[in-house]
């Protein structure tokens, strides 16, 4: 990718990345280009190397070779600041299980030293601010991704990792999150990079799509573009480049 505008615009942006494990490698020569203040739809299918280039991300992982910028920083050599920036829900959530929703979340503040942040708002943002006293350990599936997502955007960061956050929720929640993830972008001013196998609610929000096909991003392009070109919508789009690897690029 030249140098320019886009380039400069790029929140997070990945060159020649790999990681492997045991000598086999999970992701070879990936590049990624999110641009601040988007959603970026993240597609894969199981096993592609989502999860793991999310982790490198937030330098969870450390990469086997290329480089990582996280709001120009190098997301290793920088990753303390890197970290205050990103917020992530990055496979299942775990929690305190006998403490309350705001009690997780005022423990997860206290961790990061961070402090006059509003639970209670945070907490309604999400639909959990009913939850009152109740332990974690009788939420449901859908309320723990709700908590997941909460524990997230609490310290409002620049950057947003979310990995298959719609996991458990009704169709109200599935709404309620799209609706959420939308107005973050536009009021907070958040990127967030979003991975999900539901491909009509990456279709809702996504500026951008990311495919991932054997550990290597083999295209990114808008979803106004994909429109144009796949009638039928992403799913159409998404099956295509599972079958066609690395051409149309």
């Amino acid at each position: 990718m030249k140098t320019g505008e886009s380039e400069m615009n790029n929140i997070i942006q990945i060159q020649n990345l790999t990681k492997a494990f045991d000598g086999k490698e999970v992701v070879a020569n990936c590049n990624m280009n999110v641009q601040k203040n988007s959603i970026y739809g993240f597609l894969g299918a199981n096993g592609a190397g989502k999860t793991t280039v999310l982790k490198l991300i937030t330098g969870l992982l450390n990469p086997t070779a290329g480089k990582i910028s996280v709001m120009n920083l190098d997301s290793q050599e920088s990753n303390s600041e890197v970290l205050r920036n990103i917020g992530c829900m990055i496979e299942t959530p775990l929690f305190y299980e006998h403490l309350s929703a705001t009690e997780n979340l005022e423990l997860h503040l206290s961790y990061m030293d961070i402090q006059n942040t509003n639970v209670g708002e945070v907490l309604n943002l999400v639909g959990l601010s009913s939850t009152g006293n109740q332990s974690v350990s009788q939420f449901s599936l859908g309320m723990r991704q709700r908590l997941g997502i909460a524990r997230a955007i609490i310290h409002k960061p620049k950057i947003l990792l979310l990995d298959e956050p719609i996991n458990g929720l009704d169709p109200m929640g599935i709404k309620e999150m799209r609706e959420l993830f939308l107005t973050l972008v536009k009021k907070e001013n958040m990127t967030i990079v979003v991975s999900s196998h539901i491909l009509s609610e990456i279709e809702y929000v996504a500026d951008k799509i990311g495919v991932i096909v054997d550990g290597a991003i083999v295209e990114e392009v808008t979803l106004s573009s994909i429109r144009e070109k796949y009638p039928e919508g992403l799913e159409e789009y998404f099956l295509s480049k599972m079958s066609g690897g690395k051409n149309n690029e």
